[in-house]
């Protein structure tokens, strides 16, 4: 079937095998929380230093870096992630105080300040011992989950404090209601508001097709997403990354449904393709597909950014600037659905995460709106490999870096089994 073709991307999006208890953590005393996320630049001059963070150990002269870095410039080489992430920072403590629950919130970037080595060493000079990271990412790939756990290992190992500070994760939060139910909100708002352009132009009964718009990434490291050297899980399309965003489309789509009444075909796209032309990435690219779209006689597009917790430069450029123009270009009415940001729910579902984990004010149950979780606690051992050579990394059933190398309790020692891109 043809990627837009929405039989190859319904409900059936779900992996054969369900996540069992053992891919859980038992609850722990943390002393903070990590809020951790991929950074960005907040001026001009900052944009070349933070590209060659983003791309460092690649070669990539700067040169070639100012050649991509026009989204930035022409937004004043600011990128709206970090306002952002102090934003989410300030709402996780809001809530986190008024249930009663004492732990701070700090916050680590991978490429630009604050960075993680820094504040690990802030941490840990502040008295913490136990963290408990919540990162900017919902999927299960190496971007979006296994680098974060390297990241960490990595600072841990760089500042001497392995052994001493404990980092642990929580779980991939694609399918958890917190994050879906502002998607459910905003694509039932999306349908509604392209239907009223419709109409408004004469053509209320013109087709409307949903595109559920997430990042690309290597075919290679999609295909490694998931996977477990001893625990094999059948995936849609050979990938969890895949399957996670399939899944979870189909979802907000029958809630939608079920709730307003609205509905239209769909299919998962991707953006924000980067690196060497000859090497395959998940496609097809949104821009090919409203394009195709057009073709088929399609006059509404709903854009829902459905890999992507808030509106950073990946959603504000690829889905503001360029698909939106696409679409105008095409004569199409369109409109992007809101990420969840700081939406209240997406905040409160944040707080039941960290409460899924701690000792007190613990909840015990753990939501999930597809056949594909919860996902584990633990990443197990040999998922989404990094291939350009192992690190050491947190938050693994094959990890030691930051655990106190005992850490992981004795039930989940040996389990087979495992990570907007942000």
């Amino acid at each position: 079937m043809s990627p837009l073709d929405p039989q190859a991307t319904g409900a059936s999006a779900t992996a054969v095998n369900p996540v069992t208890q053992a891919g859980r953590m038992d609850p722990k005393d943390y002393d903070g929380v990590l809020l951790a996320s991929f950074g960005g630049p907040e001026g001009q001059e900052d944009v070349i230093p933070f590209l060659r963070n983003v791309t460092r150990g690649r070669g990539i002269p700067d040169e070639r870096l100012e050649e991509v870095s026009h989204h930035y410039r022409a937004n004043g080489g600011v990128s709206p992630i970090n306002q952002q992430n102090r934003e989410l920072k300030a709402a996780l403590e809001a809530e986190l105080a008024a249930r009663g629950i004492d732990l701070p919130v700090l916050w680590g970037n991978r490429n630009w300040a604050p960075f993680i080595p820094q504040t690990l060493q802030d941490a840990y000079d502040a008295g913490h011992r136990k963290l408990l990271m919540v990162t900017t990412s919902a999927y299960s790939c190496y971007s979006s989950c296994r680098q974060y756990r390297e990241d960490i290992g990595m600072a841990l190992t760089e500042t001497a404090l392995d052994g001493r500070l404990e980092v642990d994760k929580v779980r991939q939060y694609f399918d958890h209601p917190g994050f879906v139910e502002p998607f459910v909100e905003g694509t039932a708002a999306g349908l509604a508001d392209v239907r009223a352009k419709l109409d408004a132009a004469g053509t209320p009964d013109a087709p409307v097709h949903i595109l559920f718009a997430t990042h690309s990434i290597p075919t290679r490291d999609a295909e490694a997403s998931g996977r477990s050297e001893s625990e094999p899980r059948t995936f849609e399309d050979g990938s969890a990354y895949v399957a996670q965003h399939l899944a979870t489309a189909a979802a907000v789509l029958s809630r939608v449904e079920a709730e307003s009444g609205l509905t239209a075909p769909w299919s998962l796209v991707y953006q924000s393709r980067s690196g060497a032309p000859h090497v395959p990435w998940l496609e097809p690219d949104i821009n090919d597909a409203i394009e195709d779209l057009a073709g088929q006689g399609v006059k509404g597009i709903v854009i829902v950014p459905l890999g992507f917790v808030s509106d950073h430069m990946e959603v504000v450029w690829d889905l503001d600037t360029e698909a939106l123009e696409t679409c105008s270009k095409l004569g199409l009415a369109a409109t992007r659905v809101p990420t969840p940001g700081t939406h209240r729910t997406f905040v409160n579902g944040l707080v039941d995460l960290i409460s899924e984990r701690t000792v007190s004010n613990n909840i015990s149950d753990r939501p999930a709106l597809t056949k594909l979780g919860p996902w584990y606690d633990v990443c197990r051992p040999g998922c989404c490999a990094n291939f350009r050579g192992e690190k050491p990394a947190i938050a693994g059933a094959d990890s030691t870096v930051g655990t106190g190398h005992d850490a992981y309790p004795a039930a989940n020692a040996g389990v087979a089994g495992p990570e907007g891109v942000q």
